[in-house]
């Protein structure tokens, strides 16, 4: 296989977690007498570029179909950065009636809806059907696509060039990368900016963030590698935020080479050094990795087991694809885990793939009294806490795995 951006030769496996089915495919109770389909998860790097990335195995139309099940509205937290963020823009970007706002991979109108009542035009491009469906019901228009360069293309032509164009945590969802990029060079007026955000490659490295990697997650991007991305298609990152979302996270900030107006902020140098520093430009620091992935994987299937063996009960809350990954790769099933709490309508009553393990809704486990919840998505934790904390009334404790095994009274 070759690099996705650079085409070099992919000569070095940054880890292999085994294989498993797309992460978002949850299963009904029909779907249980029937066989899965199961892809090998095997990450390499770039020793070119330094693009870390999944070897391709899963077509997009496979994992983003028209019942794709993640809904970005049903995390409190999450609509909260969201608010947040479009109210920074407009503020740093004097966006008004008269501005064009466009976010790419909008889910459910999580955050265009912001925009909207705000009564600053926008609308939204979304591949996935029900997530679609749900933003058009908060009344933002949504164009039913992937993003690339021809749709882009075609935007501009119709008059729908933007003043700023989102994108959050879908860089690393696109198989071509470079085409992806590119669209944004068409999609952005001549000073127009596009913010990008992502998990960070450094955190995931240093915080043994391993079950972020899935499937649907074709790239892990650092700093280094991303900006000759952007460069090769005619965009230029001026500044650079770090965001404690999704484990530790960057916000770019980025335009046209040859139009865009903004000053180069000092903060992508330090970026840039502190990545140089942590060595990701050298093929050491990709090293090991495997190793530590091993060791969570076995403390938590040892945590399991023992308390199994005590009679213990264990429940985990958020069906979350990096959940998946983690039950995946240790090897859970509903032996150990005997069901998955989630808000998710659209996941209740459903199975977890791979593992097949019910999910349930909250009033279950209310009722059910676990010794242990388990919380899978680890970047909740303290939303998660705060809304189950009533377990505690009978004994209840909280687990998480990610960075280390943590048990919480």
């Amino acid at each position: 296989m070759n690099c996705r951006h650079c085409n070099e030769e992919l000569k070095h496996t940054f880890v292999d977690l085994g294989s498993s089915p797309p992460s978002n495919s949850y299963l009904s109770k029909e779907d249980l007498q029937s066989p899965e389909k199961w892809y090998p998860l095997k990450v390499k790097v770039c020793n070119t570029c330094w693009l870390t990335q999944t070897e391709d195995f899963v077509g997009t139309t496979e994992m983003f179909s028209d019942d794709y099940a993640y809904f970005s509205s049903y995390s409190s937290s999450w609509l909260k950065h969201a608010k947040i963020y479009v109210e920074n823009m407009i503020l740093n970007y004097s966006l008004t009636n008269k501005s064009m706002v466009a976010e790419i991979a909008a889910n459910d109108g999580y955050l265009l809806q912001y925009v909207k009542k705000n009564s600053i035009p926008c609308y939204g491009i979304e591949p996935t059907h029900s997530t679609a469906i749900a933003a058009r019901e908060k009344g933002i228009d949504i164009i039913e696509d992937f993003f690339g360069e021809i749709i882009a293309k075609q935007l501009a032509d119709d008059f729908m060039q933007v003043d700023l164009a989102i994108a959050n945590n879908v860089l690393a969802h696109v198989p071509d990368i470079n085409d992806f990029v590119k669209g944004f060079y068409y999609l952005l007026k001549p000073n127009g900016v596009a913010t990008f955000e992502f998990p960070h490659l450094l955190n995931l490295v240093l915080n043994n963030q391993f079950d972020t990697i899935y499937h649907e997650h074709y790239s892990y991007i650092s700093l280094i590698a991303i900006e000759s991305v952007f460069k090769k298609n005619g965009l230029m990152i001026f500044d650079v935020e770090e965001l404690s979302t999704h484990g530790g996270s960057l916000r770019l900030f980025v335009q046209k080479s040859t139009t865009g107006k903004n000053a180069l902020n000092n903060s992508v140098k330090h970026f840039m050094n502190k990545e140089i520093e942590a060595g990701m430009n050298s093929i050491n620091f990709y090293e090991g990795f495997q190793k530590k992935t091993q060791k969570i994987k076995n403390d938590f299937l040892s945590f399991l087991l023992k308390v199994k063996n005590e009679g213990k009960t264990v429940a985990a809350y958020g069906a979350a694809a990096k959940g998946n990954t983690m039950m995946n790769f240790s090897g859970v099933r509903p032996d150990l885990i005997s069901y998955v709490i989630d808000k998710n309508p659209a996941k209740q009553g459903k199975f977890t793939p791979g593992s097949r393990i019910p999910i349930l809704d909250e009033s279950f486990l209310f009722n059910n009294k676990p010794d242990y919840v388990v919380i899978l998505p680890w970047n909740l934790k303290e939303e998660v806490i705060h809304q189950l904390r009533d377990i505690r009334s009978w004994g209840g404790k909280f687990v998480v795995v990610i960075p280390n095994l943590e048990i919480i009274l």
